[in-house]
C-alpha cells in the first residue's frame, strides 16, 4: 500500500475528499495528528472499532477518543462543567486528551464499559481539521503504537509496511512525533493525570 502524501500546512482538497469518501466505506485508517500518529474510524462503526482494538491488542476498557473539530461538539458527547470547559478552552487545540462522564448520545461501545467516560480531544493539526471538516463528524482514534513497541509509529513508509493488510489507507503528513498525547482525567473533583505525553503539565502545580 502507497501512503497517501497530503501537505501539512495545506492540505489538498482532492485528497482530504479521497480520505472521507474512504472513511465513509468503512475504512480504518492512519493519520498524523498534533502528536503521533493515530488509527482512525468513524464513530459509528463497530467494525471499524473492532478493528483498531485488534491492531493495537487492547480490550473494551481501553478508551477510543474523538477527534473534535472544537470544544463546540465536546457538549454533544460528554458532560462538560465550568471548570472542565476554561481547563480545555486553555489547553485547545492541542496534544491533551481529556477524559469526561460520556453523555447519553455516546454509543455504549464508545465508552469505558464500567466508568461510562469517555476520551475527546482537539488536535492542532491542519490534516486532522480538514478532514474532520469535510466529514462533518468526530473520528474515533487510538494511538498507533503497535504491542510489542516501546514507542509510537512516526514514519508513514513504516506505517505502511507494517500495517498493509490491517488498514485500508495511511495518510502521509511528514514525520510524526514519538509522543502521545497527555491524558486528563476530568471526571473528579482535581485533574488527575493518567498518561504525561507531549503536552506539558507544570501548569498544575500553580
Amino acid at each position: 500500500m502507497n501512503p497517501i502524501v497530503v501537505h501539512p500546512e495545506n492540505p489538498q482538497p482532492r485528497l482530504i475528499r479521497q480520505v472521507v469518501d474512504q472513511l465513509r466505506e468503512g475504512a480504518v485508517i492512519a493519520l498524523p495528528t498534533d502528536a503521533c500518529y493515530a488509527l482512525a474510524c468513524l464513530p459509528g462503526d463497530k467494525t471499524g472499532a473492532d478493528r483498531i482494538r485488534r491492531i493495537r491488542e487492547v480490550d473494551e476498557t481501553h478508551h477510543l477518543t474523538l477527534l473534535c473539530r472544537d470544544l463546540s461538539e465536546l457538549g454533544v458527547y460528554a458532560k462538560v462543567d465550568n471548570t472542565a470547559f476554561r481547563l480545555m478552552k486553555a489547553l485547545t487545540p492541542g496534544p491533551y486528551t481529556f477524559i469526561l462522564p460520556a453523555t447519553r448520545e455516546v454509543p455504549r461501545r464508545l465508552q469505558h464499559p464500567k466508568r461510562r467516560t469517555i476520551g475527546l480531544r482537539v488536535p492542532d493539526s491542519r490534516i486532522v481539521a480538514a478532514v474532520l471538516e469535510e466529514l462533518g463528524s468526530p473520528l474515533m482514534s487510538a494511538t498507533l503504537q503497535l504491542p510489542g513497541d516501546d514507542e509510537p509509529l512516526t514514519e508513514a513508509w513504516e506505517i505502511a509496511e507494517r500495517l498493509d493488510h490491517v488498514v485500508d489507507r495511511v495518510v502521509d503528513g511528514g514525520a510524526g512525533t514519538m509522543q502521545a498525547t497527555t491524558v486528563l482525567d476530568l471526571t473528579g473533583d482535581s485533574v488527575d493525570v493518567v498518561r504525561h505525553g507531549l503536552g506539558d503539565v507544570a501548569f498544575l502545580d500553580d
